[in-house]
C-alpha cells in the first residue's frame, strides 16, 4: 500500500502541466535594487537560515505526519524565494520532458547531461506515421534538421595517430563533435578529441598511451569506487606504475589535505614528470566538491593533469578557469535523452601539446557514430506534399544496410533496458552507455566459428565500405534539400545554454539542501535518537554538488542495505542507484564509529583484499530538470521506512500479488 503522502505528490502537478494558482509556474521574482547582499553574506547565512527554517523544532516519526505537498511546497518557496527565478525549467520539463509528468517517474539516478529532449524523439515517431496522411505534424523541425539519434561502430586504432592526423569522420560526427566542444568552452585549436564507447573506455585509453615508463605515478581523488577509475589503475599497474589514491577524512569525507599535498609534492628528477593526477572536480556520489587549486599545485609540481568532468553539472565548465587550468587530458560523457534513454557516448579530449608524449599502442574503445536505422531526414517547413513526402521515404536507409552485429541505435526506454536490451546489448549505470557482449547474426542466432572468422578477417574492409556507402546515403540525402547542408539540433544541450549556469546552480542548490534538511528531520519514534537517516559527506552547504549518499537504519540502528532501499524505491517509480565510498581515514577520535561502519565490499574491482573496506550507500543525483515534487516523493518513500515493519509488508504484498516469493 502506498504512502498517502506518495499519492497525494502523484495527483499533483508542479510543472505547470495544468494550471494552479498555487503550484503552477512559480512567478519569477522581482528584482532588487542594488541593496544586495555581498556573495560572501550569502553563503554564510544560507545553511544557518535552511536550518533554523525548514520544518523549525519539529521531528517526524511517522510516514502518515508529514505535510502534505502543497504544504511543504509553499514552505520551501518561503525559505528558498529564488527557486521561483528558475520557473523557465518548469517550462521546459513541461513542454520537452513531458513523459516524467505522465508516468510520474521520479529520475534520481541519473549523471551527466542529455543531448536531446524527449520531445524531439516524438516529433519523429510523429512525422513516420503521417508519411502516408495529409495530416500535419504537431511541431515543425528546425530547416534540414533529421531524426537526432545515431549508432555506435566500435573501432580499434591508435590513439595517438587519431589524435595527431585524424581520421575519416562523417559529416555526422564533426557537426556533433563542435557542437560539443561549443558547450564545454573548449578549442579546436588547443584540444583533440575523440569519441569513446563510454566512460570506462576513456580511462583505459588514456592508460595505455600515457608513458608510465618514464612518468610512473598515478594519482587519483575518488571518494567512491568507480569501474573506470579501477581500470585505469589495473592498466596503469601493469605497465609499472605506483599508484596513490588520495584519502578522506571522516566524517565530512573532504580531501586529507596534509596526506594528498606530501603525494603531490615528493621529491623528482629535475625536468621530469611525476606522472598522472586523476582529478574529478566534485564527487558523482557524496556531492563533495573539491578545491581547484589542488590542479594547480600539481601543476607546478610537474604533474599531469587529467580532469575527470563526467560528474559536471550543465554550464558547471563556465565555472571552471579553463583559461587558467588547461589539463593534459579531459573526459566527459553525454546520454542521448534524459528520463528515457541512458545509452550515449564518452569523449576524451587531449590537449595537443601533450599528444606527442603518448605511447604508439593499439588501443579499444574508440567508436565512430554512423546515422540511426532507418533515418528519417526532414525538408524545409513547407514541404509537405505527397510527391515530396514520397520522395523523402527513397531515401531511408534500410535496417539491412546497416550492421547490426557491432552498433546500437536508441531510442530505447529505461524498462526495456533494465529487463535487457535484445540481441546481447546491455546499458552501464548513470554513465549513459551501451556495450555488446556477443555478436549476433541478422536472424538472432549466433555466429558460426566460419562466420567469425569471415568477419575478423574482413572487419576493416567492411566496415570502410559500409561507411562509404552510408557517408554516400547521407550526402545524397542533404544534397536534396534546399541549402543542402546538415543540421543537428541538440535540443538537451540548447535547453542548458538557455537556461544558464545562475538559474540551474541556484535551484540545484535550493532542492539538494531542501532534502538533505528533511531527510534529518525523520526519527524513529520510539528512539527520536536513533535519525533513520545518516548522510554521509557535505549536508547543508552553499556549495555542495546536487549529490547525496546516504544510508537507511531501522529502529535497532541496523542499516538496511542499499540494494534493498533501491529496489523497493524503484516499486515506487523513484530511480536510485548505490555507491562503494572507500579510502575513508577516520582519526583517533571517531575509531569506535570505524569498527562500526566500515564493511568488507563481498565483489566488486578492487585489486587487493586489505582495500576492499568502505561504506555501501543510496546515492541521490537531482539532474537540472529536477524539480520539488521529485524531492518531496523520495522523502515521503524514505518516510516509510519509520514504519518498523514497513520491509516486512512489501515482501508480503508483493508475495500475495504474484503467488511466489520475490527476493528484494
Amino acid at each position: 500500500m502506498q504512502s498517502p503522502c506518495l499519492k497525494e505528490a502523484s495527483q499533483v502537478c508542479l510543472h505547470g502541466c495544468c494550471p494552479s494558482p498555487l503550484l503552477g509556474f512559480p512567478e519569477p521574482r522581482k528584482k532588487l535594487g542594488n541593496n544586495r547582499s555581498t556573495a560572501a553574506t550569502c553563503r554564510h547565512n544560507f545553511a544557518a537560515t535552511a536550518t533554523s527554517s525548514i520544518f523549525p523544532n519539529t521531528q517526524f516519526t511517522n510516514p502518515e505526519s508529514l505535510p502534505t505537498l502543497q504544504e511543504s511546497f509553499t514552505e520551501f518557496s518561503k525559505v528558498y524565494p529564488r527557486y521561483s527565478d528558475s520557473y523557465q525549467v518548469d517550462q521546459i520539463r513541461a513542454q520537452e520532458y513531458y513523459q516524467l509528468s505522465l508516468s510520474h517517474h521520479t529520475c534520481l539516478d541519473y549523471i551527466g547531461i542529455g543531448l536531446f529532449s524527449y520531445a524531439q524523439l516524438q516529433n519523429h515517431d510523429c512525422r513516420k506515421k503521417i508519411v502516408s496522411s495529409s495530416c500535419p505534424p504537431p511541431h515543425s523541425p528546425p530547416k534540414n534538421s533529421h531524426f537526432p539519434f545515431f549508432s555506435v561502430s566500435y573501432k580499434t586504432g591508435n590513439l595517438k595517430t587519431q589524435l595527431l592526423h585524424g581520421g575519416q569522420e562523417s559529416e555526422l560526427e564533426s557537426t556533433i563533435k563542435k557542437r560539443i566542444m561549443s558547450f564545454l568552452n573548449l578549442s579546436e585549436n588547443e584540444y583533440s578529441m575523440v569519441f569513446t564507447s563510454n566512460r570506462t573506455s576513456a580511462f583505459k585509453l588514456v592508460a595505455e598511451s600515457y608513458p608510465f615508463h618514464s612518468s610512473r605515478k598515478l594519482l587519483t581523488v575518488y571518494d567512491y569506487e568507480s569501474e573506470a577509475v579501477e581500470t585505469m589503475i589495473n592498466c596503469s599497474e601493469n605497465k609499472g606504475a605506483q599508484v596513490m589514491p588520495a584519502e578522506f577524512s571522516w566524517p565530512r569525507l573532504r580531501i586529507h589535505s596534509a596526506k594528498l599535498r606530501k603525494m603531490i609534492m615528493r621529491k623528482r628528477k629535475k625536468k621530469k614528470k611525476r606522472g598522472l593526477f586523476v582529478f574529478p572536480l566534485h564527487s558523482r556520489v557524496s556531492g563533495a566538491r573539491y578545491p581547484y587549486i589542488w590542479m594547480s599545485i600539481a601543476q607546478e609540481n610537474g604533474w599531469h593533469i587529467l580532469i575527470d568532468a563526467c560528474a559536471l553539472g550543465p554550464k558547471d565548465m563556465d565555472s571552471f578557469g579553463l583559461s587558467l587550468i588547461r589539463p593534459d587530458f579531459l573526459i566527459c560523457s553525454f546520454y542521448k535523452i534524459f528520463g528515457e534513454n541512458p545509452s550515449g557516448f564518452g569523449c576524451l579530449f587531449v590537449k595537443k601539446s601533450t599528444v606527442p608524449l603518448l605511447e604508439d599502442t593499439a588501443c579499444a574503445g574508440m567508436v565512430n557514430l554512423i546515422p540511426a536505422k532507418k533515418l528519417f531526414w526532414f525538408l524545409d517547413e513547407s514541404s509537405g506534399t505527397d510527391t515530396e513526402i514520397e520522395h523523402m521515404s527513397k531515401f531511408e536507409i534500410e535496417e539491412d544496410e546497416l550492421d547490426t552485429s557491432n552498433s546500437f541505435s536508441g531510442p530505447i526506454s529505461i524498462s526495456k533496458l533494465q529487463s535487457g536490451i535484445q540481441q546481447g546489448e546491455t546499458s552501464e549505470p548513470q554513465t549513459g552507455v551501451t556495450t555488446r557482449e556477443q555478436k549476433v547474426s541478422q536472424t538472432g542466432e549466433p555466429e558460426t566459428a566460419q562466420q567469425q572468422e569471415l568477419e575478423t578477417t574482413g572487419a576493416a574492409a567492411k566496415q570502410k565500405e559500409l561507411e562509404t556507402s552510408q557517408n554516400d546515403k547521407v550526402k545524397k540525402t542533404i544534397n536534396s534539400s534546399r541549402n543542402g547542408t546538415m543540421e543537428i539540433e541538440c535540443r538537451g544541450l540548447d535547453e542548458v545554454d538557455l537556461l544558464g549556469l545562475t538559474q540551474i546552480s541556484n535551484r540545484a542548490r535550493c532542492l539538494i539542501n531542501w532534502l538533505v534538511n528533511a531527510l534529518m528531520k525523520l526519527k524513529h519514534p520510539n528512539n527520536e535518537e536513533v535519525p533513520l537517516v545518516r548522510i554521509y559527506g557535505p549536508k547543508i552547504r552553499f556549495d555542495r554538488g546536487p549529490a547525496m549518499a546516504f544510508n537507511v537504519f531501522d529502529w535497532k540502528g541496523e542499516k538496511v542495505d542499499a540494494p534493498l532501499v533501491q529496489k523497493l524505491a524503484d516499486r515506487s517509480n523513484i530511480s536510485l542507484s548505490y555507491a562503494f565510498l572507500h579510502h575513508i581515514s577516520f582519526s583517533e577520535k571517531y575509531e569506535e564509529e570505524r569498527a562500526t561502519l566500515l564493511e568488507r565490499k563481498a565483489s566488486g574491482v578492487n585489486r587487493k583484499q586489505k582495500e576492499n573496506l568502505g561504506i555501501t550507500v543510496v546515492t541521490v543525483a537531482l539532474g537540472f530538470l529536477a524539480n520539488f515534487e521529485d524531492t518531496y516523493r523520495l522523502w515521503a518513500f524514505i518516510a516509510q521506512f519509520l514504519d518498523a515493519d514497513f520491509v516486512e509488508k512489501a515482501k508480503w504484498r508483493y508475495t500475495a500479488l504474484n503467488q511466489k516469493t520475490i527476493e528484494v
